[in-house]
């Protein structure tokens, strides 16, 4: 194992594999931007290392800046974590070239899987099912009708270079071919600097379905099962599950297998993710997602698996311990992405100061956040502030403690996703299971406040009101002397003398 870790990121993640460097004896060093000075990630780490100002280009997506701070600390290895630079070949090749060794697939592999037409000619090899289409970039509105009047409508445009929902379009019929084309593909160039767009058949109401993978250098490749991903909005994932509630054993095995074949394909090393649409009993390759996922607990929770940790052994030399036999399920576990976002208003990004931070515990929850008490929450990166996540035997059992955790959370100053959760655990749908992609067009009262006629709506809010007052006037009277720590300024984040810290 190597002795030090930069990591190359923020937030939640940056704190999640922080903890998996204390438990393997691996020196973690934390960068940071001026927004971020005093973010847990940065406390919680061995080291840190400013990188610049608050925005991404000035900081968490400047290459030399990254390769400056692992040369300064004297970091053996970068771990990328999820977003930011995670899959850019790029980052991974200089990473290497500048003798350090980069936790996750190697460049090559990175480039094979981004592009989404290359991903699909591979999968087709492979022998992994891909949605009827083609395989090469589409030249020309033109030939987006030609192939799309073969196909049969709906079809489907996206951007080869693409992720994230952006460079897609639908469409519904041959008129809408032209001006879709131009929309997805200036819009593709604009994200991703690559306006080539490909085509395929649209599925109408399909679940999202992914399967994590595992590889390492000794040509050793296992899955670990399913999460079910189909409560989306605009293509972004906003509750995950595992297992799926509807595959069967059979169903599992085959969309295993599937996702060993594609990741052999390409000589994957680390934890990675392919991801299918699934509809009917049948299953066809979406993309590969070469990076740890934001919804790794969950499978980490039915699996006993610690993935971050597996990452940092394989990017070590190490060979998996087990085999796929060895791999076993065990209960249910779901998590719900916290965001500063306002679902009530389509889902605004929400900024300010969180003023009050009460966390969820007890049996069977897992709180994967960067937040704490006083933290300014901007625009400058991803709305995403944290994961709550509940596991219990089965997924009734799951989704009430799950229920009973968002009922604990409280966020004070900052709008934040909690109440659509605790909508969508209500919703008699989700709870019997019956997703698809099209969830949240199926169910637009999910995105709206509770009508202020609705008598049990009132009382719940107007407790939750009372109390959080309560606990707020409770906190302000605590004073230095009464506090438990005898007002000595201790804090579980903070040590004393760190270089980067100033008083």
């Amino acid at each position: 194992m190597f002795e030090s870790l930069l990591i190359a990121n923020r937030g939640e993640i940056a704190l999640r594999i922080v903890r998996a460097c204390r438990e393997l004896g691996v020196r973690s060093i934390a960068v940071y931007s001026d927004a971020d000075r005093r973010a847990p990630h940065v406390l919680a780490a061995d080291h840190a290392v400013r990188l610049g100002p608050a925005p991404s280009a000035e900081s968490y997506l400047n290459i030399e800046r990254l390769l400056a701070a692992a040369r300064e600390s004297g970091a053996a290895a970068v771990h990328p974590g999820y977003g930011f630079l995670a899959e850019r070949a790029a980052f991974a090749r200089a990473v290497e070239d500048a003798g350090l060794v980069f936790v996750g697939p190697t460049p090559d592999t990175i480039d094979a899987m981004g592009d989404k037409t290359e991903a699909r000619r591979r999968m087709e090899a492979a022998g992994v099912p891909i949605v009827p289409g083609v395989v090469d970039p589409v030249a020309d509105a033109a030939a987006a009708r030609a192939i799309a009047d073969d196909l049969g409508y709906p079809v489907l445009l996206k951007a080869a270079a693409g992720g994230g929902g952006k460079g897609m379009r639908v469409v519904e019929a041959a008129d809408d071919v032209e001006r879709a084309f131009d929309a997805a593909r200036r819009e593709a160039e604009a994200a991703f600097g690559d306006g080539a767009v490909y085509l395929e058949k649209y599925l109408a109401g399909p679940r999202h379905i992914e399967i994590q993978v595992l590889g390492d250098t000794h040509g050793n490749v296992v899955h670990l099962g399913e999460r079910e991903c189909s409560i989306q909005r605009r293509h972004q994932k906003l509750v995950e599950e595992a297992p799926s509630p509807v595959l069967s054993a059979e169903d599992r095995a085959r969309m295993g297998e599937a996702a060993v074949r594609a990741a052999r394909a390409v000589a994957y090393r680390g934890a990675g993710t392919v991801e299918f649409l699934y509809e009917d009993g049948d299953f066809y390759f979406l993309e590969m997602n070469t990076r740890i996922q934001v919804e790794h607990p969950v499978t980490e929770l039915v699996t006993g698996i610690d993935l971050v940790q597996w990452q940092l052994r394989v990017a070590a030399g190490e060979a998996l311990a087990f085999a796929q036999d060895d791999v076993a399920f065990a209960g249910h576990a779901i998590e719900c992405r916290i965001t500063a976002e306002d679902p009530d208003r389509g889902f605004l990004p929400a900024t300010g100061k969180i003023t009050h931070l009460r966390l969820p515990a007890g049996p069977g929850i897992r709180w994967d956040g960067g937040l704490v008490e006083g933290q300014e929450i901007g625009l400058h990166y991803d709305p995403m502030l944290a994961k709550l996540i509940a596991h219990a035997p089965t997924r009734p059992e799951a989704i009430a403690r799950m229920q009973r955790a968002l009922d604990e959370l409280e966020i004070g100053g900052v709008d934040t996703s909690a109440d659509f959760h605790r909508r969508v655990m209500r919703e008699p749908d989700f709870r019997a299971g019956d997703l698809s992609i099209r969830y949240l067009d199926e169910h637009p009262e999910l995105l709206e406040p509770a009508p202020l006629d609705d008598p049990l709506a009132v009382a719940v809010a107007a407790a939750l009101v009372e109390h959080r007052e309560r606990t707020r006037h409770r906190v302000q009277r605590v004073g230095a002397k009464d506090s438990p720590n005898g007002g000595s300024g201790f804090s579980p984040w903070r040590r004393a003398g760190w270089p980067w810290e100033d008083a």
